[in-house]
């Protein structure tokens, strides 16, 4: 399945995601296979170990899964949260992403630990879900809707395709609910977007759309410890990077823009935590 209805913000993202430099910092500085938001133990503990236990915890809060169950990730990037799934529970899944170039990589990783008959990997928008209403049990997002000018369609979206006491578990990068939007437009300007969901939006949306919370484990010393930890990693590599093809004005404008977010988490306008909620 393919769905191009894109949003000006989907293409933006489906473009940077596509880009060699993208893939090659995603791989080689993030880890290459959970690239969201990690949960630290010390400052300097390797990012895909905090990345992975990020995935650990949510599955934790996910609800009683079984082989019968059917998972979708909606922006799935390099699909390990859906490996960590089907591997755990023996549950069907579905990886949800935009960018060609991950996907390809995600149907080779799933191959190669034998669980492609397990994972469907789609190319798709998350605001426009090509599945029927009450197709799955658990809809799972990290670090994706962030991305899309479109977030109550993603939040209605995800609403429509659970199956009643199916449970929507996301984290995403917050603009907390009293930060000013000045504040925030250097991060706003990198993202190509005129803001970020807070709390207080997800709350109203999902609720408005027939969901009920059931918790928020809320975290933004972790966001600004991961950014910072992601950008420490950047500096270390940055030479070999530029020799595996990366290119400097790349790793210039990622320095920058990863300590905007790391000021944005200690300075107490941006939150990060994993939200659980439930269809009633």
């Amino acid at each position: 399945m393919s769905n191009r209805t894109d949003s000006n913000a989907a293409q933006i993202a489906r473009d940077y995601y596509n880009s060699n430099d993208a893939d090659l910092f995603y791989r080689e500085v993030w880890g290459g296979e959970d690239i969201h938001v990690g949960l630290y133990e010390s400052v300097r503990e390797p990012i895909a170990a905090a990345s992975r236990r990020t995935v650990e915890r949510m599955a934790q809060l996910a609800g009683s899964l079984t082989p019968e169950s059917r998972v979708i990730d909606l922006g799935a990037g390099y699909g390990g949260a859906m490996r960590y799934i089907a591997r755990s529970f023996g549950s069907r899944c579905v990886a949800l992403n935009l960018s060609e170039v991950e996907n390809e990589r995600t149907r080779e990783m799933n191959r190669a630990a034998g669980l492609n008959g397990r994972i469907d990997v789609v190319e798709g928008d998350f605001a426009s879900l090509d599945f029927p209403d009450a197709s799955f049990d658990l809809v799972w997002s990290q670090e994706a809707i962030l991305h899309t000018d479109a977030r109550d369609r993603v939040c209605a979206e995800a609403a429509r395709v659970l199956k009643p006491g199916g449970r929507f578990i996301f984290t995403d990068p917050m603009q907390a609910d009293d930060a000013s939007s000045s504040a925030l437009q250097a991060i706003y300007d990198r993202l190509h977007l005129t803001s970020l969901a807070s709390p207080a939006f997800y709350r109203a949306t999902l609720s408005a759309a027939g969901m009920r919370e059931i918790a928020f484990e809320e975290q933004p010393e972790q966001l600004s410890r991961h950014y910072a930890r992601v950008r420490e990693v950047l500096v270390e590599k940055a030479d070999s990077l530029c020799e595996t093809g990366m290119s400097d004005d790349y790793i210039q404008r990622m320095k920058s823009g990863l300590s905007h977010w790391v000021e944005g988490g200690r300075n107490g306008v941006l939150t990060w935590g994993i939200f659980v909620f439930e269809r009633t």
